[in-house]
């Protein structure tokens, strides 16, 4: 039965059941792809998917389907580890890290205190991701509690599924930017307001271990022990100078993991962005607790942080996701994101195939916050957060994509050539909340 809150959609559709694994074809059963395909869409989610030849006869005569055979559809690209705070940043000449904190990033951050400018650059920045075919996004916050209102507020009138978290930082940055003994009731306070609200999460903030006192990161590991559905967020292992700066820091802790061991804040649900300086055995650590880094290719090219290591986070189990880290990374596109890293994993011998690209950006991120029983695939009853490709949006694209003969050939090329200008559309919770200009 078709009613009014129905939509039907006919394209070449491409998803992902499970991790692809590393090799040049994907693993049997990993890839869902049906060339003419039919996605059939109930309000907020997917009721159908599969050959278009073989749903047709099941719809009710005279059915209005949009055409889109010459598109490809995917699951919306999610993105672990993103400041919107920073999107005026971006591109900021480079420093090293700990300078382009207190250059660029500390005074940026100080401008998000006005409620008025939080509210625009959460809009700005929603536009942006969605014309990148973002759907999904762990989020920092600045530490004004005002901050993350105004971004929730934003995400729940758009329905986007969405984990944002206020920054919390007591010590070692400008003073406008400490949130001291309010900080931890702030971050109770949005929790009550906004955690599990609509299709909205909560990811605890601390915006890395030298910003904040081990009485602020001790609290925070309570809020997680108090309410197990919390995500956490922060940043590990970054840059060489960082390690040094903690282990000055927290002299009585045997590396820079501990120090985040020590207070509870290293789980399933943790996400720890860079992990660029990690020995095998932290490794090892965060994987036997089912946390994830975050790979943010882009950004750590741009500071000259270092180079990921895929193949020893696959070797200990260590699970590892794909980021932007806008302000510090250089584009919003996963697309983007995907080249810097095949580019990061050609320099280490560690090529990376467009299957592993594809599947990390959508089921692979999902499942590393778990949230795959939602979004990160076409399914029936997972949420209607896809994207419409246009895999010939410009003449070179075009060009190289008539030479493919193979579907992951064509897979490659989007991940090399593709940018903003290849989403024609971006759906979330059902709607097209973006469309390219014509």
């Amino acid at each position: 039965m078709i009613s009014s809150t129905d939509t039907l959609i006919r394209a070449e559709l491409i998803s992902f059941a499970r991790d692809p694994g590393n090799g040049d074809t994907p693993q049997p059963g990993s890839l869902e792809h049906y060339g003419d395909g039919l996605l059939w869409l109930k309000g907020q989610h997917i009721h159908a998917v599969g050959h278009f030849s073989e749903i047709a006869p099941s719809l009710p005569e005279g059915s209005h389907v949009l055409d889109y055979r010459d598109k490809l559809i995917m699951p919306g690209f999610i993105d672990t580890h993103v400041h919107y705070v920073q999107l005026d940043i971006m591109a900021s000449y480079g420093r090293q890290l700990l300078d382009w904190l207190n250059d660029y990033t500390f005074p940026e951050e100080c401008r998000f205190a006005n409620h008025a400018h939080a509210e625009a650059l959460s809009n700005a920045f929603l536009d942006e991701m969605l014309r990148a075919g973002t759907t999904s996004a762990q989020v920092f916050g600045s530490s004004h509690p005002g901050s993350v209102d105004a971004f929730f507020t934003a995400c729940q009138k758009r329905q986007l599924r969405m984990l944002v978290g206020k920054v919390l930082m007591d010590r070692n940055g400008p003073e406008a930017l400490m949130d001291g003994a309010s900080g931890i009731a702030d971050s109770e306070r949005l929790i009550e307001d906004w955690h599990g609200n609509g299709r909205l999460g909560y990811s605890v903030t601390p915006r890395f271990a030298p910003t904040s006192t081990k009485t602020q990161m001790d609290a925070a590991g309570a809020l997680l022990r108090n309410d197990s559905s919390l995500w956490l967020q922060t940043h590990l292992a970054e840059n060489s100078g960082e390690l040094d700066w903690v282990a000055e820091l927290f002299p009585g802790s045997r590396d820079y993991l501990a120090v985040y061991e020590e207070a509870g804040l290293v789980g399933p649900r943790s996400t720890f962005a860079h992990g660029i300086h990690l020995t095998n055995g932290m490794r090892q650590r965060l994987a036997d607790r089912g946390a994830n880094v975050a790979f943010c290719p882009s950004s750590n090219l741009f500071l000259g942080s270092g180079l990921f290591d895929r193949e020893a986070a696959d070797q200990t189990g260590m699970a590892f996701t794909f980021a932007s880290d806008i302000g510090a990374g250089t584009d919003l596109s996963g697309f983007a994101t995907l080249k810097a890293a095949y580019q990061v994993g050609q320099l280490g011998g560690q090529p990376l195939t467009a299957w592993q690209g594809f599947y990390g950006l959508t089921l692979g991120n999902a499942k590393a916050l778990s949230l795959d029983s939602y979004i990160g695939r076409l399914a029936p009853t997972l949420e209607a957060d896809f994207i419409v490709i246009d895999t010939r949006a410009t003449p070179l694209l075009s060009r190289r994509v008539s030479h493919c003969t193979t579907l992951g050939e064509r897979l490659f090329a989007l991940m090399m050539l593709a940018d903003d200008r290849a989403i024609y559309e971006t759906w979330a919770g059902g709607q097209c909340q973006h469309r390219r200009d014509l």
